[in-house]
């Protein structure tokens, strides 16, 4: 029982930290495409 608590404890923490993970490279991904479009924008103008 005390096993299955610790597995499922583990399995929780993972799965919120691969949440985190992904969040931040979401965040990332999404400055480096704004960073792209101002400097089109200066381009274009």
């Amino acid at each position: 029982m005390t096993t299955t608590i610790k597995l499922l404890a583990l399995a929780g923490f993972v799965a919120l930290s691969a949440c985190e993970t992904v969040g931040g490279a979401g965040q990332d991904i999404e400055s480096a495409g704004e960073a792209i479009q101002d400097q089109s924008n200066d381009v274009q103008y």
